[in-house]
């Protein structure tokens, strides 16, 4: 998602046994698999340059290629390289605020959000993911005193029905991405909404660090991933990949986005519920540099292989 990279919430060899090569081992206890995904550095000019750049980077789960408004035959060609070669589009992303007090920002987030829904079901894409959004008149992504009200509650079910009901799409999925502080901010709220949105194709868009809004959630992140796969695991379209960090310096509870492994996040619990349902793919996101999504793919990958899960590159396209 393409914001602000901090968050801050206050107050808040035995005689007669077969010997088997290390590496066969390591081969067979590795037989689930999570899809990996990140952006990719360097510019494509076509499917096929598209490709070299997933390989290069060595994911098997990728954003979204394309933008809103691309030409059918663009569309289809991408969608037919990804099919090919065994690529997931994980998501398109709506980044805008469809709750706005301005009207005029709310009508061209609400578009954003029906093209965003749109290209995801023509290209073929798991989903097309935004926030709910912000009564915030500053920051269109901002904390604000009515962001969780019944009211805001009321108002995101109504335009999620509205998104949803005008682009009606059969095979791909509208999602919210939890935030810290507007709805969706837990599993609960997760299921809360679906509810009350009551539509097929509403589903969901976990990111495990932006649940993490207490000292208490922070210290038992793995207790929160089980709850939210077991709660919410048949609906999960897409999971962002990032790391948390508390400021042990701070007066008050504060906590940092940190590339993966320099964090808290419990990466092995993660990964162990992900590899239950294999398509869903882990997405890296919000980081500066080629070489910081290098290094936090490779944390991930070296998790995975200490816990028998496939998130190498090494998987053939």
């Amino acid at each position: 998602m393409k914001r602000r990279s901090f968050l801050a919430v206050s107050a808040l060899g035995v005689s007669g046994t077969l010997l088997i090569p290390n590496n066969l081992l390591a081969f067979n206890r590795a037989s689930e698999v999570v899809r990996l995904g990140g952006p990719v550095y360097g510019k494509y000019n076509s499917p096929e340059e598209w490709i070299q750049l997933l390989r290069k980077a060595g994911y098997k789960a990728a954003y979204c290629p394309v933008e809103p408004g691309a030409g059918a035959e663009v569309i289809r060609a991408y969608r037919e390289a990804a099919e090919k070669n065994n690529i997931t589009i994980a998501e398109v992303g709506a980044w805008s605020n469809p709750l706005s007090a301005n009207s005029e920002e709310a009508g061209k987030a609400f578009k954003k959000c029906t093209d965003a829904l749109a290209l995801a079901e023509e290209i073929n894409a798991r989903c097309a993911v935004n926030i709910s959004g912000s009564r915030n008149p500053a920051e269109w992504d901002g904390p604000d005193p009515l962001n969780l009200t019944r009211e805001t509650f009321d108002l995101i079910v109504e335009t999620t029905r509205k998104i949803i009901d005008t682009v009606k799409p059969s095979r791909t999925f509208f999602t919210l991405e939890m935030m810290p502080w507007m709805y969706p901010d837990s599993t609960q709220s997760c299921l809360d909404l679906m509810k009350a949105i009551g539509r097929k194709q509403f589903a969901v868009h976990l990111d495990p660090v932006n649940m993490v809004l207490s000292p208490s959630i922070y210290y038992n992140t793995g207790d929160l991933i089980r709850d939210a796969f077991k709660k919410l695991g048949p609906h999960i379209r897409s999971v962002h990949a990032k790391d948390i960090l508390i400021r042990v310096t701070a007066p008050q509870v504060q906590f940092d986005e940190v590339i993966p492994g320099n964090g808290i996040l419990d990466y092995p619990v993660l990964l162990k519920e992900i590899a239950k349902i294999p398509e869903i793919p882990l997405m890296i996101e919000h980081l500066n540099t080629a070489e910081d999504y290098k290094q936090a793919a490779g944390y991930i990958r070296k998790t995975g292989k200490s816990c028998g899960i496939d998130v190498s590159d090494t998987v053939s396209f």
